[in-house]
């Protein structure tokens, strides 16, 4: 498939060195009124004119080579999103920079759901204010992925009663409440309408307007993802919500609305609900502008969720996010206050410590690069770290990458003054829905085997 030509660059998250662009090429295509002579010159000046727009997508820009043979490559981190960019020439908005998701699936977006649907829980993408996308809606997430939100975000409320005072008029056969005097006056000298006093009454009832701008807000949602915008995985998984969401909005009759207002009286859940009905509702209003999604966040989760079912299965403990706090009489104002792994195993007398790193190692096994160097030195000694608060002499850390195949390797560091082994294993996990059973019979198996080790000694 070609590249849009609003697109000035398209690379996935993680990638090491993206495929060269030649100066020459660039200077025929964007930089058409800089001097060729000196091409290195403009991609510097380009670089620096859209450096905090580079530091937002985590994107470093590398100049190769000097005077007409220059050209230029990226490295990408763990966001994906999209930003505008500026020419170093003119000073103008060219093409936008996108860095996708590392997937294979028709859709760029349709395993991220279908991950977050599975750990039930949402990462919103970022946006900063910014000139608008030159790409306008095509490198923006979709509104399946809002209406998605929605969705979920509607069977929460769906779980509990929302019930509001409606002031609704009546017909009375007495006059008491709030009569509307001028129109009785209109209406009264028929004799047969003496005694129908037009009352306004307040009534409890879920039968109210704020629900009827919400059954409004599901209909547009039910469209957009039953249609062939929505890849049909997610379809096929969100079907049965929106049959049983309609079947409980069967009575409210939708009204039609530009905005939802949020009160201070509302709920939480009622809040977010309305939150997100807007974002859909403004969803073709808003200029497209730079945003950003962090995967790190998501592999996170992600590891968490299969060591989590693992620990179930084997009868241990898991613990998430489990803080180390300092205890000093004066911190540094440098100084962490505490240190955190991603999980805690536990069984027994076995602890492992667990750290999830959504970086490109294992995308780039001989890879010489010092950066890639650098990142593993880093992570090695934080889950050594960890693993000093074991009070075994055999000390287990997981050190989880991200992978295109599911693997295991164990590296083991021996001290030799007193024995203590320190065994880090590296394992790589693929991102995708269908690799947890595998990953779940190798983490088991590899668990057990530690604790049978642990035990023995």
């Amino acid at each position: 498939m070609s590249k849009p030509l609003d697109v000035f660059c398209e690379v996935p998250c993680l990638t090491e060195q993206s495929r060269q662009l030649s100066g020459i090429a660039l200077q025929k295509k964007w930089f058409k009124s800089a001097d060729k002579r000196i091409i290195g010159q403009y991609l510097q000046k380009f670089i620096d004119y859209n450096s905090s727009q580079f530091r937002f997508i985590g994107v470093q820009p590398f100049i190769i080579g000097s005077d007409q043979n220059t050209s230029l490559t990226f490295r990408s981190s763990s966001f994906i999103g999209t930003i505008p960019l500026i020419a170093s020439d003119t000073g103008k908005q060219i093409g936008d920079f996108v860095v996708m998701p590392r997937f294979t699936g028709r859709d760029r977006f349709e395993d991220y759901i279908e991950i977050l649907n599975l750990l039930g829980t949402e990462i919103s993408p970022e946006v900063i204010d910014s000139l608008p996308l030159a790409s306008g809606k095509n490198f923006r997430p979709p509104l399946y992925l809002e209406a998605v939100k929605f969705i979920a975000s509607l069977e929460a409320l769906l779980s509990r009663p929302w019930r509001k005072f409606d002031n609704i008029e009546k017909i009375s056969s007495q006059p008491s409440g709030q009569i509307n005097w001028t129109k009785y006056i209109n209406n009264e000298y028929k004799i047969e309408n003496r005694l129908k006093f037009p009352t306004r009454k307040n009534i409890l009832s879920e039968f109210h307007s704020e629900y009827a701008e919400i059954r409004y807000v599901f209909d547009i949602c039910k469209n957009e993802l039953l249609s062939s915008n929505t890849p049909q995985r997610i379809k096929n998984t969100i079907r049965v919500k929106l049959s049983f969401i309609e079947e409980k909005l069967y009575h409210h009759k939708p009204k039609a609305t530009n905005n939802i207002i949020t009160k201070s009286s509302d709920s939480p859940t009622v809040k977010t609900c309305k939150e997100q009905a807007n974002k859909i509702l403004n969803f073709n209003l808003v200029d497209s502008t730079a945003w950003r999604v962090d995967f790190s966040d998501v592999f996170e989760k992600f590891v968490q969720h299969i060591f989590k079912a693992v620990a179930k299965e084997t009868g241990g403990k898991l613990f998430a996010n489990f803080k180390f706090h300092s205890r000093t009489s004066k911190h540094y104002s440098w100084e962490l206050k505490h240190i955190e792994p991603d999980a805690i195993y536990q069984k027994e007398n076995l602890l492992v410590f667990i750290d999830a790193k959504y970086k490109s190692n294992l995308y780039n096994k001989f890879d010489n690069s010092e950066t890639l160097k650098d990142d593993h030195r880093h992570d090695l000694h934080q889950i050594m770290a960890y693993t000093s608060f074991s009070k075994t002499d055999f000390k287990y850390g997981f050190l989880c990458y991200p992978s295109d195949q599911l693997e295991l390797k164990a590296i083991k560091y021996k001290n030799g003054i007193n024995e203590v082994t320190n065994t880090v294993l590296v394992m790589g996990i693929p991102l995708k829905k269908d690799s947890i059973n595998e990953a779940k019979r190798l983490l088991t198996n590899e668990l057990n085997e530690l604790e049978r080790r642990t035990t023995t000694r």
